[in-house]
């Protein structure tokens, strides 16, 4: 539908420093929170003018939708209320009084720019004028999924996290977050979810992808670097605030479950290695991150209380609060408090060891944990009704409102949360943010083989006269290096580009978007690759997105490489020895299933004799 700008706030300074603003968008100035005050004087003025509506609001974050041409999305008639697709913007907005959201989906850079300026001038219609505070997701990776990261045109494309740890490199991952960080700004965007410190122990765990590895002092370094990027030296108009996630750790899943579903609720350490995960997260809070969000699952067989990480007290409070001394912001994870429905399935509410609690008491948990956010909710009436029934003190939720509000200043958002779309059209994407995006493609890969069993000349780089059949690769794109072939019998080479495998059958919806279960192909997926294999030489590229298990591919492939999310181009350059491969594997990749499952979970590289250890890779040339 179409929709028509508000009116921005106009704002008068009186000689005395005093700030006026049309609060009520009907020509009458009144004095507000002056922008010349410390952000403390500011943040204490303006909290002692909010009503429990109003502070109550503050404390839900949920995600909210964007039109493809850039207008807010509002409910068609009869559409369904339920629908969390079709949610009502101004409903939150100017209904529930909500400033804090993470924008699911996307639109060109200039059209979120201008959709980031509809919504501030609908946050300025409030009564407090209080501007939004928009969160996301990654962007500037190659996988979608809807609870982990968005795939978004327009923006530079990077490899992921894993790709970076295999780069090992802290100057490219503080180029790659501050790159992030001036896309996110022009189109209006102020708060990242990331990074994950998060550590690939558990190499069936579906979220390997969003981490920086298995090892605990690499992640640290390239976890400070990436706040570093996104936030600078400290918070400020120019940041991207970081909410790094998941404390305190949450790579040790129980047979590498997930904990967005039941059957993965469980965090366990039968190495003992509680300590270890907290390594990075030690190196975050040293970065100075602005905030943490805690796991959904639940640790198990710890001194700790068994219930989910967003409820635990001794967490939040005693070990992140009490002896880490942080005072930024805690959001919890999505979802902890209500059922919902995903693509026409019930997805029960993320309430691991809470299950029996009633909605309010889950947020009556969660607030007397320590955590100031609700995630992925929208539920302000529950606060306002334990404010009433005194099971929550006006003065908790002050202390809350207060570290939220402190952001806001911080970030600048009250003086000017508007973006420019002319500057987001320029700075998304640009020719040398695209460039040095690729560029990190191409040396993420990583080079795992690179002569056929038996010989003594190098398979790599492939001469530019070879005639190249392809598959998994855009023909197109490889005719620019080689003269292509229809049929492996005509090459003299071939490229293959495969994914890990995983368990394709036991998942539907929205956990289909996990990719869980097994690390080893199937005889009847092999069969393609070893069949092509036979016939001619073949380069094999197989994208990491867990630690695949590829005994078979790698006594059969001529040359084998890895990638973390790298395009045609970068591969080829790589292959064709245009660009240099540096990778180095960011996670060991086990030689059977029987040794994943007998490795601990909560333990680095704790497979036995590994097809490829931890750090293997090979340099051409």
């Amino acid at each position: 539908m179409s929709q028509t700008p508000a009116v921005r706030p106009r704002t008068l300074t009186a000689p005395d420093g005093t700030a006026f603003r049309d609060l009520n968008g009907n020509g009458v100035m009144e004095p507000y929170e002056d922008p010349h005050l410390p952000v403390a004087e500011r943040v204490a003025d303006l909290l002692q003018r909010m009503t429990p509506q109003e502070k109550a609001g503050l404390l839900f974050q949920t995600m909210v939708t964007i039109n493809a041409d850039g207008t807010l999305v509002e409910p068609e008639p009869g559409a369904p209320v339920d629908d969390p697709m079709r949610v009502s913007t101004s409903g939150m907005v100017t209904g529930k009084l909500m400033n804090h959201f993470n924008l699911f989906g996307a639109a060109a850079p200039r059209l979120m720019a201008e959709w980031n300026n509809r919504l501030q001038d609908l946050a300025a219609t409030t009564r407090l004028g209080i501007p939004v505070t928009i969160s996301t997701d990654p962007r500037n990776g190659f996988v979608d999924n809807p609870a982990a990261s968005v795939h978004t045109e327009g923006f530079s494309l990077w490899p992921e996290p894993p790709g970076l740890a295999a780069i090992g490199d802290e100057d490219v991952v503080l180029q790659h977050a501050d790159i992030v960080r001036r896309e996110y700004l022009a189109v209006g965007i102020r708060l990242a979810l990331g990074p994950m410190a998060d550590l690939a122990t558990e190499p069936r765990w579906p979220r390997v992808l969003g981490t920086f590895g298995s090892d605990a002092e690499v992640s640290a370094r390239l976890v400070a670097a990436y706040i570093r990027g996104l936030q600078g030296q400290t918070l400020g108009a120019d940041s991207v605030a970081a909410m790094t996630k998941h404390f305190p750790g949450a790579g040790p899943q129980m047979d590498g479950e997930d904990a967005h579903f039941a059957y993965g609720r469980e965090q366990v350490y039968p190495g003992d290695n509680f300590d270890y995960h907290l390594i990075p997260f030690e190196a975050a809070f040293a970065a100075g991150t602005s905030q943490i969000m805690p796991y959904y699952a639940m640790p198990i067989g710890t001194h700790h209380e068994e219930i989910g990480f967003g409820f635990n007290k001794g967490i939040i409070t005693g070990l992140l609060r009490e002896k880490y001394g942080f005072d930024g912001i805690v959001c919890t994870d999505w979802g902890l408090v209500t059922d919902s429905e995903i693509f026409g399935a019930p997805f029960p509410a993320r309430a691991w060891g809470a299950e029996h609690l009633d909605r309010l008491t889950r947020v009556k948990r969660i607030l007397d944990a320590g955590a100031d956010q609700l995630g992925g909710e929208a539920a302000p009436d529950l606060v306002l009704e334990l404010l009433r029934t005194g099971r929550v003190t006006s003065e908790r939720v002050d202390a809350s409102v207060a570290r939220l509000l402190r952001e806001k200043f911080v970030l600048g958002l009250f003086d000017n949360p508007y973006a420019d779309p002319d500057t987001a059209a320029e700075v998304c994407g640009s020719a040398g943010f695209t460039e040095a995006g690729l560029d990190a493609q191409s040396r993420s890969i990583t080079v795992l083989k690179d002569r056929p069993n038996g010989a003594t000349a190098s398979q790599l780089p492939l001469a530019d006269d070879v005639r190249l059949y392809v598959a998994g690769v855009d023909a197109d794109v490889a005719a620019r290096y080689a003269t292509v072939v229809a049929t492996p019998e005509e090459a003299d080479v071939a490229i293959l580009r495969i994914a890990a495998p995983y368990d394709k059958g036991r998942t539907t919806g929205f956990e289909s978007f996990f990719r869980a279960g097994r690390l080893d192909f199937t005889a009847e997926e092999l069969r393609p690759v070893l069949d092509v294999a036979a016939a001619v030489p073949t380069v094999v590229d197989i994208f990491l997105d867990r630690p695949a298990v590829i005994p078979e591919i790698a006594e059969h492939a001529a040359a084998l490489v890895a990638n973390y999310g790298a395009s045609d181009i970068a591969l080829l350059n790589v292959l064709f020895g245009r660009s240099v491969a540096e990778g180095r594997l960011p996670f060991e990749l086990p030689s059977s299933m029987r040794s994943v499952e007998s490795s601990r979970e909560d333990v680095p590289n704790d497979s036995t004799e590994p097809l490829f250890a931890y750090g293997h890779g090979l340099r051409l040339g």
